[in-house]
């Protein structure tokens, strides 16, 4: 917390009030503006994508309302900036946590409120000196009691908005140490802050452009080194934001699912021919956005959940174009396509949960080649298990409605898993040899370890049983599914259920009861499929019985 958020909970007890005034002035950011670089979580990026992250941190969403007016990211912050009157009474803080709200007697339906209401609430100040409290008694605690947590994370928002209205969060200011020492803000007394200021609350648009255009001159001839080289990365950045690729992508695998899924079986030829088309132009729009932000990084883009996804649904795309080209079927892709366009939707639709961000490598993940080596791998071993997942479901599909081709979907699933299991063994091994470079050893039984290892025994004995004739196609379809359960475990659950370990850079929360009605709605349609095939297979029994007797009869006749 910074020292202005310290004054500001310390001004509630003593009965001093900040200033506020009348209105909030909103002025529309020229196209300039969102180019201008700018220090923050230890980057440098683009106005535009410090405002975008800036306000989803603080509102939980990408734009605001204030007096019946939708505002965008940089409108709301260059207003909160600039311009920060009233600040504290605007409902801008998010509160998601029910509990926190009923403890604090909030309005439970209402998820975001004004720093002036949130600050004169003794009931959550008392909360987040607890968790303060239990910070400073175990510095390096995690697992905070849920409503402590809530308390913690609405003291990081109200800080982040004490300190953007301050101007101490807008470091645009290179140091003349040199690129990598840290950023200034402009001071109060600064000239070009002043013209900012004055052209902006004058609502004098024209004004307010040839403020920005000046302050970018001054820049410029402070950190001249910087504003030549370095404005490569912010202008790919922006372009990044603004073409959003992972997006696209996702619509296109929609728009191809659709068309694979809704024709009839006579255009069968043509509605693959399209599907492809479209996965392959989706295909493409990701590996641009891998591209992009390993450029803007420099590091490949696995160290969060988010960027987990990402590279799962590329690598469960890539795999069902290339198998689905070896064994010359559709079936690959039909698999593929629903989980790849899902998990890049709720990428995309969830940034609380899956922060977009692009973060600096934490120390344990700066060795970039058992990074690559590592992750990359057991991500696509993820991915593979993932397509058989997906033929599994069609497998049972075609069960429940007693149609043909179950045995071919059955030796697709049994390939995929044998090439996922092998991806998974192989990641897990180096592993090791990345767990000894970073922490010394090469297996302490860490939640992520222990759930990779048990995901990894799960299908080797779902392969084992196929080989040794245990079960049949019908319980290797069901196991591929069921199987999957691990791997959302070793994934999802170590990471958001758990949230204990020496993976910690992969750690967030929610979704949770989104994933367990996804499962449990699965499970039933398992069960659903394997009781109507034990009927159909009682029925064809039943059938042959009948058959056989008939058959018997008819030869009795004969002989009388």
């Amino acid at each position: 917390m910074t020292a202005r958020f310290f004054l500001i909970l310390v001004s509630l007890w003593i009965g001093i009030s900040l200033p506020c005034h009348a209105e909030l002035h909103v002025l529309n950011p020229p196209p300039l503006l969102e180019s201008l670089p700018i220090q923050n979580q230890g980057r440098k990026k683009p106005f535009l994508v410090f405002a975008n992250e800036l306000l989803l941190s603080i509102s939980g969403a990408s734009s605001i309302t204030v007096d019946h007016t939708s505002l965008t990211a940089m409108q709301a912050v260059v207003a909160l900036w600039l311009s920060p009157e009233r600040w504290e009474q605007i409902p801008l803080l998010l509160v998601r946590d029910k509990a926190l709200k009923r403890a604090c007697k909030l309005t439970e339906d209402q998820d975001v409120f004004s720093f002036e209401t949130l600050r004169d609430n003794p009931t959550l100040q008392l909360q987040i000196e607890k968790a303060w409290a239990a910070r400073a008694r175990a510095p390096g605690i995690k697992n905070l009691p849920d409503i402590l947590k809530a308390a913690d994370e609405v003291a990081t928002r109200m800080s982040l908005l004490a300190d953007l209205t301050s101007g101490s969060l807008i470091r645009i200011v290179p140091s003349p140490s040199g690129d990598s020492a840290p950023w200034s803000e402009l001071a109060p007394p600064d000239p070009c802050l002043k013209h900012l200021r004055s052209a902006y609350t004058s609502g004098d648009a024209v004004a307010f452009e040839t403020a920005i255009t000046a302050l970018k001159i001054s820049l410029l001839e402070r950190a001249p080194a910087y504003y030549g080289a370095g404005m490569f990365k912010i202008r790919l950045e922006l372009l990044y934001q603004t073409i959003r690729p992972f997006r696209l992508a996702w619509i296109l695998y929609l728009l191809g699912g659709l068309i694979l899924f809704s024709f009839p079986s006579h255009f069968s030829a043509l509605s693959y021919s399209c599907t492809r088309v479209l996965t392959v132009a989706g295909l493409l729009l990701q590996l641009f956005g891998f591209i992009c932000r390993i450029l803007i990084a420099g590091r490949p883009p696995v160290t969060n959940m988010y960027e987990s996804i990402v590279w799962f649904a590329f690598g469960t795309v890539l795999f069902s174009l290339l198998l689905g080209q070896i064994y010359r079927t559709h079936f690959f892709l039909a698999g593929a396509i629903p989980i790849a366009a899902i998990a890049l939707f709720l990428a995309d639709w969830q940034p609380l949960v899956l922060t977009h961000s692009i973060q600096p490598l934490t120390a344990v993940l700066q060795s970039n080649f058992w990074l690559i080596t590592h992750v990359l791998i057991i991500t696509l071993s993820y991915a593979a298990f993932a397509i058989a997942m997906g033929i599994g479901h069609i497998a049972l599909w075609k069960i429940f409605f007693h149609q043909s081709t179950f045995q071919s979907l059955c030796g697709y699933i049994y390939r995929v898993l044998q090439m996922g299991t092998f991806l998974l063994a192989g990641g897990i091994f180096l592993g090791g040899i990345w767990a000894n470079y970073s922490w010394g050893r090469f297996w302490d039984w860490d939640p992520k370890e222990t759930w990779a290892l048990i995901t990894l025994l799960t299908y080797l004995v779902l392969l084992h049983g196929r080989i040794a004739h245990q079960w049949d196609g019908l319980g290797l379809a069901v196991g591929a599914i069921i199987c999957f359960l691990s791997v959302l475990m070793a994934w999802y659950g170590v990471n958001f259920v758990l949230g204990t370990g020496l993976h910690s850079y992969g750690f967030g929360t929610g979704g949770c009861a989104y994933i367990a009605l996804a499962v449990g709605v699965d499970i039933l349609f398992v069960i659903s499929a394997v009781v109507r095939s034990q009927y159909f297979r009682n029925a064809s029994r039943t059938a042959g019985i009948l058959t056989t007797s008939h058959h018997r009869t008819s030869s009795c006749d004969l002989v009388k």
